[in-house]
């Protein structure tokens, strides 16, 4: 067995909230990307149920996730408006992945840019159905974070019925093997 460098290797001083966040914000989104790049263009519009959103849908709704991030950062909400309509997906994937690195860019130059203290200020955000509440800038990076993992998830299912190669996310896949 050999040796290399760790993702985690280089955590080994007290950080703060903010570069804690950035580490591990920079790491997730090179794995989103792997798994968005190996999705199939021609395979966009599958949806395993009825009920499911297409892989177009789930690849746009992570997109859609930078955007609230980079809201809640710069203007933060107004919920004494209706809601704005969101932009669809655009037709292909090579798009999402542009947007998606994109708005991934400016979320972290101004994660980059905020204090650390800065992370405790709070956004007003859904804490539960129709109810609104004071979030924590630092929880609320961390939930749009996981959700963007969790649609990462989703997206590794469909892209195993759609024939891709599944890249390695957490560890070894079968197209991955760590052997």
């Amino acid at each position: 067995m050999t040796t290399g460098a760790s993702p985690f290797s280089d955590v080994r001083v007290p950080i703060g909230p903010r570069q804690r966040f950035l580490d591990t914000f920079e790491r997730e989104h090179e794995t989103t990307m792997r798994v968005l790049r190996a999705y199939p263009e021609d395979k966009l519009d599958l949806k395993p149920h009825p009920k499911c959103n297409s892989a177009r849908q789930v690849m746009w709704t992570v997109v859609m996730g930078q955007a609230l991030a980079e809201k809640a950062l710069t203007t933060g909400f107004d919920w004494s408006k209706p809601p704005s309509s969101r932009p669809g997906p655009p037709d292909g994937r090579d798009e999402i992945i542009a947007a998606l690195d994109a708005a991934h860019r400016r979320v972290a130059e101004l994660v980059r840019a905020m204090p650390d203290d800065k992370m405790h200020d709070t956004v007003r955000f859904f804490t539960a159905p129709k109810t609104l509440g004071d979030v924590p800038i630092d929880q609320f990076l961390w939930m749009l974070l996981h959700d963007q993992i969790h649609h990462r998830g989703q997206l590794s299912v469909y892209l195993r019925m759609s024939d891709g190669r599944l890249p390695s996310i957490y560890g070894p896949t079968a197209d991955e093997p760590w052997t």
